[in-house]
């Protein structure tokens, strides 16, 4: 049995998720045509100049996983190896370096061993969230891309994304604002698409919902996702459906989840789904790293409320047999057959 012998005493059962400081991150930067090997800081401040383009021109590009303790000691990283190829993706399309994946993954589990004292135990509900950002630091005032780099990755324990955990939530279609334009970066990890929701998330949050469910800019007609997350529905007949739209990012979550539903033999459609087919659902939900599963209590459109949750009911079945069958794999309890963990050695 393994174990981490030296962690540090927080009360994981209440953890936020939100920043707690850990004893390091990792600094790689790009300057003359090449990488560096990157280094060790402590500080979780650094000098960026004035003028850099990810804070004029929004050259910046971040990713998000997250690490769990196995019941028997093993430290597991859950599909690093997509956040690197989805990372690679975000930087050619908005003309930034790309970080290689293979240094990419090494840096995950070097940054995961420098802080192992802070992965949180199993069974707690909490994990260590992994953060690679990569940002354009050169110091220039004319729109173009930076030749200078900087690509960074720390970690921090968080606990559910929402506070309530596997705890129904309350979604409103938003009608007004557009979180992402056709033919724009919506399908890309990048800052400024949640920057562009936050008016529409604060605002239903106003009106006592807890996020938003968008729909498409062009026709106002389609689901596309909701805040953070991607959103699906179960049909009458038990259908995994969620919206197929390229203005949407490409949750690694969702990825995973149409492939167990297959696999437990819950047919999967990934199209166009006009916002009309919420009254047809049984049960929806929002997945992403951060929130895994979500079940969907009620979405209010247009001044009606839709139900899929009577008041008490905590997930839906098929939902619930998903995130089981996920979240098994991630904490090592469900056998891994399609090779999506990476066991990291933290000695």
């Amino acid at each position: 049995m393994k174990g981490i012998m030296d962690r540090v005493n927080l009360d994981w059962g209440t953890l936020p998720f939100d920043y707690i400081k850990t004893d390091c991150h990792l600094e790689y930067t790009f300057k003359d045509g090449k990488w560096d090997d990157g280094k060790v800081a402590e500080d979780d401040t650094f000098k960026l100049h004035i003028a850099s383009t990810c804070l004029h021109y929004g050259q910046q590009a971040f990713e998000g996983l997250k690490v769990f303790e196995a019941k028997d000691g093993r430290i597991l990283c859950f599909r690093p190896e997509e956040n690197a190829k989805r990372m690679d993706r975000t930087a050619k399309k908005i003309l930034m370096e790309p970080f290689p994946a293979d240094k990419f993954v090494e840096a995950i589990d070097k940054v995961t061993r420098l802080n192992k004292r802070f992965i949180p135990p199993y069974g707690s509900g909490a994990s260590l969230y992994v953060r690679p950002l990569l940002i354009g630091v050169s110091g220039t005032i004319g729109v173009k891309p930076s030749t200078e780099y900087k690509w960074l990755v720390f970690v921090t324990p968080v606990g559910p994304y929402f506070k309530s955990g596997l705890t129904p939530i309350r979604l409103m279609v938003e009608e007004e604002v557009d979180r992402a334009a056709p033919n724009g970066v919506g399908d890309v990890k990048v800052g400024g698409n949640y920057a562009a929701g936050l008016r529409a998330s604060h605002g239903v949050k106003s009106k006592g919902f807890d996020e938003v469910l968008y729909l498409d800019a062009l026709h106002k007609k389609y689901i596309d996702e909701s805040g953070a997350t991607n959103f699906f529905g179960i049909t009458k007949d038990g259908r995994y459906v969620t919206p197929g739209s390229h203005t949407i990012l490409p949750s690694i979550t969702n990825m995973s989840l149409k492939v167990i539903a297959k696999d437990l033999g819950i047919p999967v459609e990934a199209r166009d789904v006009a916002v009309e087919e919420l009254l047809e659902f049984t049960e929806a939900g929002c997945c992403g790293t951060a929130a895994i599963i979500t079940p969907v209590e009620t979405v209010t459109w247009g001044g009606k409320e839709i139900r899929y949750l009577e008041k008490g009911e905590v997930c839906g079945p098929l939902s619930r047999k998903l995130y089981d069958q996920l979240t098994g794999i991630q904490c090592g309890d469900v056998a891994d057959e399609r090779g999506w963990v990476r066991e990291i050695n933290v000695e």
